[in-house]
């Protein structure tokens, strides 16, 4: 009996999966979903964070959903979200592939659950619609949150440190693979978390520089007899 051709493996990674992709991925390109946002509204008590002081890691919403939350942030025109799509079709590695899967399904085990989504992609300069695997955490779901302030959400992602590593490394990472993806994407919710993570260092460099300053000013007046 001669059997098909192999069915291939197509998901779309959002979060860390946009820099930590599948094995045998042979092909990837950006494509973006449609009337969902990226929020960090997850509570990570396993992957970047602990129980005792989960972190936040990002999971897509349904639009009309996140608008009906009191404290909803100041984006209120973004229904785009951007991530990366990619296909494993190697039927050599396929037993390989359903392993790391099921390591997948461990490693998401905490709010989310696998559907499938209209992806949106360009081939050839036309905007195509492809079928997608994509996990995704529903508002019913124990560790979903909702919606925090951005200074409190971005003081718990400095803070937080998981099995998987900080969790602001995971924020970094995200952002940083998220400009990459085109010249097109964006996420105002994760660029303004960034900025305020990135803040912090900034103040204290620019505290540091100040200090050392006054310090060669104190002993400038000091040489000088002035002190």
């Amino acid at each position: 009996m001669v059997s098909g051709p192999a069915v291939p493996f197509v998901i779309f990674g959002y979060g860390s999966l946009i820099f930590k992709p599948p094995p045998h991925v042979i092909a990837q390109v950006p494509g973006y979903l449609k009337g969902y946002v990226r929020r960090f509204s997850q509570s990570s008590h396993d992957h970047r964070g602990t129980p005792e002081n989960p972190g936040r890691v990002v999971t897509l919403v349904h639009k009309e959903d996140w608008d009906k939350f009191s404290q909803a942030d100041a984006f209120p025109h973004e229904d785009v979200v951007w991530g990366r799509i990619a296909y494993t079709i190697d039927p050599v590695y396929e037993a390989e592939v359903r392993d790391y899967l099921v390591q997948l399904d461990y490693r998401e085990k905490d709010g989310y659950t696998m559907e499938t989504l209209d992806i949106y992609g360009f081939v050839d300069g036309k905007e195509q619609v492809i079928i997608q695997n994509c996990y995704v955490g529903h508002n019913d779901n124990p560790s979903f949150i909702g919606s925090e302030p951005l200074d409190v959400l971005a003081d718990r992602i400095w803070r937080t440190v998981g099995p998987s590593g900080p969790n602001k490394e995971y924020l970094f990472k995200l952002a940083d693979s998220v400009r990459e993806l085109s010249p097109n994407s964006y996420d105002s919710h994760l660029f303004a978390l960034e900025v305020r993570l990135t803040a912090p260092i900034t103040d204290i460099l620019h505290n540091r520089a100040l200090l050392q300053d006054m310090v060669k000013a104190l002993d400038a007046k000091s040489i000088n007899g002035l002190v």
